[in-house]
């Protein structure tokens, strides 16, 4: 497989996982600031601390209003963390990889891309803007299907793998970090509980790992148990333990990647901890800043391994 092919469909899946997360963000948001009450200082804004886009909107926009904040997370193709740029990336890399990728894929994001940039305005409007993700995440769902349902676990599957499970790790750790940052802002109210439970509840939803903790943890909503387990949970998808696993067995497929699979153990060990009461609060933060550092070294270094860029 060439290195530009391989790249594109690395990135591919890091789009696609990145147009599902960030319309899942949107949409749990709005819920979380309808249940908590209206003393909790968290605004929309926060979605871009998230997403550490903060100097990219203030080049932008003004006003850090939800109307604002929306449109540059859905629509604004200046932003290329957006939907509509992500979207119009995995166009271009699907267009230039049809060789090694289903047909069916190329019908599927142009018909997803079609629906996105036709009703823009119901992403941005709040009384449709439910219906609108809703369907971008169904999208999204059915691009994965049919990439990871039905191709061959090949090379440009392995990339895919890697892509997905980068993006996820990431994405993890940002609504870990976002989740902690609201509830250390929570000191002295005295709803405090209550809306510390709605602020892992919605942590958890964003990740569509809601269910799966009730089932799996059997307890109510609690801040150490939630943290642990989106990170060492070794069966959950979204978790940072499952998703560098998942790359380490997808980059063991590969030539060259004695340095990646290095870089990979090194940040499961370093990543995945022990969850004490100590670690909860900045110390938390600190360690997920540290997990995203990483996370973007190893990014790095899959580029430099497997996409050299020719002089």
């Amino acid at each position: 497989m060439l290195s530009k092919v391989a790249e594109r469909v690395y990135w591919t899946a890091r789009y696609i996982e990145r147009i599902e997360s960030t319309a899942r963000m949107i949409s749990i948001y709005d819920k979380l600031l309808f249940d908590l009450p209206r003393v909790v200082k968290i605004t929309w804004y926060n979605l871009i601390v998230i997403n550490s886009l903060e100097s990219d909107f203030s080049d932008r926009y003004s006003v850090r209003d939800e109307r604002n904040v929306v449109k540059f997370l859905i629509a604004d193709d200046n932003n290329p963390g957006s939907i509509v740029s992500s979207l119009t990336a995995i166009r271009e890399n699907i267009r230039t990889t049809r060789d090694v990728v289903l047909e069916e894929t190329w019908e599927q994001v142009n018909e997803l891309h079609m629906m996105v940039t036709h009703h823009l305005k119901d992403g941005v409007n709040r009384s449709s803007r439910h219906e609108f993700l809703e369907s971008i995440i169904k999208g999204c769902h059915q691009i994965q299907g049919l990439l990871y349902g039905n191709m061959p676990q090949d090379a440009a599957w392995d990339f895919l793998s890697i892509g997905r499970s980068l993006e996820r790790a990431d994405m993890t750790t940002r609504n870990l970090d976002a989740a902690m940052a609201a509830v250390i802002d929570l000191e002295g109210d005295e709803n405090a509980i209550n809306s510390e439970q709605i602020i892992w509840g919605n942590s958890l939803r964003s990740l569509n790992s809601g269910q799966s903790y009730q089932r799996t943890i059997r307890a109510s909503v609690y801040s150490k148990l939630v943290v642990d387990y989106l990170i060492n949970n070794e069966q959950l998808p979204r978790s940072i333990d499952f998703c560098l696993s998942s790359m380490h067995g997808s980059a063991s497929n590969l030539p060259k990647s004695k340095k990646v699979i290095a870089a990979i153990k090194k940040l499961q060990k370093n990543a995945c901890i022990d969850i004490t009461d100590e670690l909860l609060g900045d110390p938390l933060r600190e360690h997920l800043n540290d997990i995203q550092v990483s996370l973007n070294e190893l990014h790095l270094l899959i580029s430099q391994t497997w996409f050299p860029t020719v002089e």
